[in-house]
């Protein structure tokens, strides 16, 4: 099975998240609710005390790694966002790069915890390749990412209005489990959704995430009223409320001695 998805554009992904920086914490629900979940997956664990917070945005999880009295690498392509966490002083040592291509030593941490960065890779198995080098031996992998299936209902309703692809392409959950399949693990799916009055704030959610066009060619046309009226009539209605469905894989990777 191919486990790449189409190319990303980097460049436009930093400068999205860089650009979300200062709203991204107050738009990011759910960001945090995966990763305080990921975080739980690792607390059965007698671990060491260096974490690396791999495509850490704001450094939300950098400060609570840190408050468990850890020793925090917090990475991000973003210099915004890097930036950002920096000045909140929630991490020891920050670093701009990008996961496919860590920055970092053989075995110089104990944890590497990456929650919802993963799905701006390339390819999968490149980033886990790299999570696990970088972890030492008796160390743990935590990592959380989109699968097919988010965004569904937006999809959907883009669907009524052009030929275009408007969503993300994410893989589908075999493929994630595939791209573990080298190292001892465990995979944990979950679904995740949230609901909006209107449709223009779910929009915006994902604009105050920087979770948009960040493929090639995915920006097709201006948001005009008439489109969003369009889109709105077409999109699936759960009572009265604009539903947006998130798909989650969470990854547990042993890094055995």
């Amino acid at each position: 099975m191919d486990l790449a998805v189409k190319a990303v554009d980097k460049q436009a992904i930093a400068g999205a998240f860089g650009r979300a920086a200062s709203r991204y914490d107050t738009a990011a629900k759910l960001q945090q609710q995966t990763g305080e979940y990921l975080m739980e997956l690792s607390q059965a664990e007698n671990l060491g005390i260096r974490v690396l917070d791999a495509g850490c945005g704001t450094g939300f999880f950098s400060a609570r790694w840190k408050q468990q009295g850890k020793q925090v690498i917090a990475l991000d392509l973003a210099s915004g966002m890097l930036n950002h966490a920096q000045e909140q002083q929630v991490a020891d040592y920050y670093l701009q790069g990008d996961i496919e291509h860590l920055g970092l030593a053989d075995n110089s941490v104990d944890i590497c915890f990456s929650n919802l960065a993963v799905q701006w890779c390339n390819e999968l198995p490149c980033a886990l390749q790299e999570f696990h080098r970088v972890t030492r031996p008796g160390g743990l992998i935590l990592f959380s990412t989109l699968a097919q299936g988010s965004l569904y209902e937006l999809e959907a309703a883009w669907g009524q209005v052009d030929t275009y692809r408007h969503i993300n392409q994410f893989l589908p959950l075999q493929a994630i489990t595939d791209a573990c399949q080298l190292y001892r693990h465990k995979i944990i799916s979950r679904q995740y959704c949230e609901y909006y009055p209107q449709l223009l704030p779910l929009l915006n959610s994902l604009k105050g995430i920087g979770a948009t066009h960040l493929h090639h060619g995915r920006q097709h046309g201006l948001m005009t009223r008439k489109r969003l009226n369009t889109l709105a009539e077409a999109y699936p209605r759960d009572n009265e409320d604009y539903p947006l469905s998130y798909q989650i894989a969470f990854g547990v990777i042993y890094c055995d001695k």
